[in-house]
Parts: structure tokens; C-alpha cells; sequence
């Protein structure tokens, strides 16, 4: 394996699937203990102390060997999340580490307090690195005792308020998706956007992206328009977006006048006039939807029907597109978003499925590279310092490529999807193999 730290990329993910006859033995179903014989990693951690219960958690000990934390909503809310990210490093530890790799998961309640307490139990038994937690505001409280102790985190949160020095985000933030369809609908021809989003922090995020986006890949952001949360003022902000009143008033006035002109050519234009609901070109050619889910199938009908048409504007979207019932959405058809590489997360799916008996959830992928990323920095040897974190070769792993940008965010190497009808997709612009690690190019691959 190359040094980390280098500009090289590090596969984190086996590069063939598991043989069939050996998903049973390669992962138990249940934590085991250190073998002598065999090496085997240690899980014996998976006991885990309830949220804040210091007492329960065993004496620090001097370890040779890499002591990785992992931070988890195991009980409460969101408890079925964390037991899917559970499920997904515990799969990584046996695809990736060695004997001196031991993982270390804790429970966090899915509280702030509950994570900041965890947090605390777990520098006191000497990790060198914690993973997680999930949720921003637990991130934050974590990182104020992770830095103090000059330990660095790598968290699954989107939210990019919570990276801070020493504290990374793994979780598929809006900046990475956003450049990547930009840079391909620049590429295709586009040149000007409008942008029509949510009044949420998502659509907030989303809105500080696009302006960026627009000036590093050469378009111009002409309007942004946003609608209520629950989409209730949808219509009238579309009808708005899409100047329907003044379009269909200049229809109006264009067959008043050619009616008064009575003469062949003035016919066969009124002819096609018949065709039209309005008349006029919009100030963009391409439309950035920053919503998803159950509003963003209410704003999308109301597209076509105010005459934004899909036939002369592309609709560009986010990784909120990539659920079935939002890739069911027929105004949707023809629109481009851009997500991880699909071959390498079915690979990842099928063997998890395989083990688990489940399809694994959306964000199981971030603990499976989370561990993937420790444990072979520790069997390289590389300390959980930046240069080793920060590699802008980049890492190969269960969502494709990622690095860290300077400012501690994902950035990601993505393919762009075209929404086909049906709930179905196709590739129009494959992930690419590596990063460029000349410039920095954050999140544009």
C-alpha cells in the first residue's frame, strides 16, 4: 500500500466480492473475542455502555495498535440508523483491519449530551480517532472535548456548520453534488440557471452551493425563487418563476395582431400559435430544484404546467432525487443529478445484504468508509493527522471517491444520473477513477 499522505489514492474496499460460501465465517453474527490462532479482530466491544454511563465503560489500557472510537445513536429516535451503521463498520473491520485495529462503538442516546458524554469515555481509554457521530449539533459537542484531547473525528453529518479544525465531515454534503451537475450541464451547453429551493437550512445550503458552483464552472445564476416548507405558495412561486401572466399576455397580443394582418404568412404563424400557452424565451436554460421527497413532488407537476418545459430547460437536482418515488416524477423525466458511483455501492449493498439478511440503509456507506479509512490508515502505519486524513489522492471506498477539502468537507468523485422514467436512471456521465491533485478542485470530479 502507498504511504498516506502521498498523492495516492488508497482503495479502501475489497476489489472483488466475497465468495458466496464464505459471508457465514468471514463476518459472525455476533461480537467474538481476540483468537490467538486465528488473529482474529477484537468486537468484544459491541457490548456497549448506555448513553453517558462512564462506569461501564473498561480502564483505558496501553495498547500497541490503532484504538478507534465509533460514536452511534443506538438507542432512542434513531436507533435503526445506528444499528445499520453499526452493521456497516462492523463489515469494514473484517474487510479491512488487522489484530492491532480495535473499534470501539458507543452508544449516543442520538442526543447531544448523550454523544458529548461518549465522547468524553472514550478519550479517556485512549482512542486515537472517533467516528460519528451523525447529527451536527452532537458533532459540535463532541468536537469541543475531541480537540481538547487532540484526538481528530471524523463525523457522518451534511451539516457543513459542524466541521471545524481537527473535525472532518464524511456525510454527502449539497457542495459536492451541486459542482459536479454544474460542471456537466456547463460541459453539455447550458449557461444560464435559475434556482428554485426550499425556505429550509437544506434549501439555505443549497442556495450558498449554487452561487458558488455557478462561478467556478462558468454559469450564470440569473433568479432564485423559494417556496414555505410544506410547499403551500408552490403555484404561485412557480407561476412567478416562469413569468406565466406576462408570457401568456404576449401570446394573447401576438394573435390580436397577426389576426389583423389577414394574410397567408400571418395564418400559418396563428396555426402554430395554436400549439403554444404562452409566448417568450425565460432568462435561464437550466433549473437547479433544491427540494426532495413530498415537496418536491408537489413543486414538480407545477413546472410543465406553468410552460417551464423539460423540452427546452433541464432540470438539475441533488442527491434528494435518489428515492423511487421522486425518480417516478414524469416532469422529472430527462432531469440530471449527480450521486455516488453505482458500481461500486451495489457491490457494497450486495455483500451486506449477503451478510445481514437486509438491504442496508442510504447512509450505511459512511460507517463502512469511516472504518475502511482507520483501519487502513493504521495498517500503513500513517498517524490520524492531517496530511494522513487530508490525502488528496483521495480514498476509494464503499460510495466511490473522496478526499477531505481544506475546510474538512467531503468532496466526491460523482457520477451524473439521468432520470429515465419509471423510477429508473442511467449514467450519462461516469464517476471519475481518480482526483485531480494538481489544483484544488473541491467536489467538481
Amino acid at each position: 500500500m502507498e504511504q498516506a499522505g502521498e498523492a495516492a489514492l488508497l482503495r479502501l474496499t475489497p476489489e472483488a466480492p466475497m465468495p458466496e460460501g464464505e459471508a457465514e465465517s468471514t463476518v459472525p453474527p455476533a461480537p467474538v473475542a481476540d483468537d490467538p490462532e486465528t488473529g482474529a479482530t477484537t468486537l468484544a466491544a459491541l457490548e456497549l455502555p448506555e448513553a453517558g454511563d462512564d462506569a461501564t465503560a473498561p480502564p483505558a489500557q496501553a495498547q500497541t495498535g490503532a484504538r478507534v472510537g465509533l460514536l452511534l445513536p443506538l438507542s432512542g429516535r434513531y436507533a435503526a440508523e445506528g444499528e445499520t451503521l453499526l452493521r456497516a463498520a462492523q463489515l469494514a473491520l473484517f474487510d479491512t483491519a488487522d489484530e492491532r485495529f480495535t473499534l470501539l462503538p458507543r452508544d449516543t442516546g442520538g442526543t447531544a449530551g448523550g454523544a458529548a458524554q461518549a465522547a468524553q469515555a472514550l478519550l479517556a481509554e485512549g482512542v486515537d480517532l472517533i467516528l460519528g457521530p451523525l447529527f451536527a449539533e452532537a458533532v459540535k459537542a463532541v468536537a469541543v472535548h475531541a480537540r481538547g484531547g487532540g484526538v481528530p473525528v471524523i463525523a457522518f453529518s451534511t451539516d457543513r456548520a459542524a466541521a471545524s479544525e481537527g473535525v472532518y465531515l464524511l456525510g454527502h454534503t449539497p457542495r459536492a453534488q451541486i459542482r459536479r451537475v454544474f460542471a456537466h450541464a456547463a460541459e453539455a451547453g447550458h449557461r444560464q440557471v435559475a434556482l428554485l429551493a426550499p425556505e429550509t437550512r437544506y434549501g439555505t445550503a443549497v442556495t450558498d452551493e449554487a452561487a458558488a458552483a455557478a462561478v467556478l464552472t462558468g454559469l450564470s445564476l440569473t433568479r432564485v425563487r423559494t417556496y414555505a416548507p410544506d410547499a403551500s405558495d408552490a403555484s404561485d412561486v412557480v407561476r412567478a418563476l416562469a413569468e406565466y401572466d406576462r408570457r401568456t399576455q404576449a401570446l394573447k397580443a401576438e394573435r390580436r395582431a397577426l389576426t389583423q394582418q389577414d394574410d397567408a404568412a400571418a395564418r400559418r404563424r396563428l396555426e402554430r400559435l395554436k400549439t403554444l400557452d404562452t409566448l417568450g424565451e425565460l432568462p435561464f436554460d437550466a433549473l437547479l430544484l433544491a427540494g426532495g421527497g413530498a415537496s418536491l413532488r408537489q413543486v414538480a407537476p407545477l413546472l410543465p404546467f406553468y410552460d417551464i418545459d423539460p423540452a427546452k430547460i433541464r432540470f438539475l437536482g441533488t442527491g434528494l432525487w435518489e428515492e423511487r418515488e421522486t425518480l417516478g416524477e414524469r416532469a422529472l423525466a430527462g432531469g440530471w443529478f449527480a450521486g455516488p458511483d453505482p458500481v461500486a455501492r451495489r457491490s457494497f449493498e450486495a455483500r451486506y445484504e449477503r451478510i445481514f439478511g437486509e438491504a442496508p440503509g442510504a447512509i450505511a456507506t459512511l460507517a463502512y468508509d469511516a472504518t475502511a479509512l482507520a483501519a487502513a490508515l493504521a495498517r500503513a502505519g500513517a498517524p490520524f493527522g492531517p496530511g494522513a486524513i487530508g490525502n488528496r489522492g483521495g480514498f476509494l471506498g464503499a460510495d466511490g471517491l473522496f478526499r477531505f477539502d481544506a475546510d474538512g468537507i467531503a468532496e466526491r468523485g460523482l457520477a451524473v444520473f439521468e432520470v429515465a422514467g419509471g423510477g429508473e436512471t442511467r449514467v450519462v456521465s461516469p464517476a471519475p477513477a481518480r482526483f485531480d491533485t494538481g489544483a484544488d478542485t473541491a467536489g467538481d470530479g
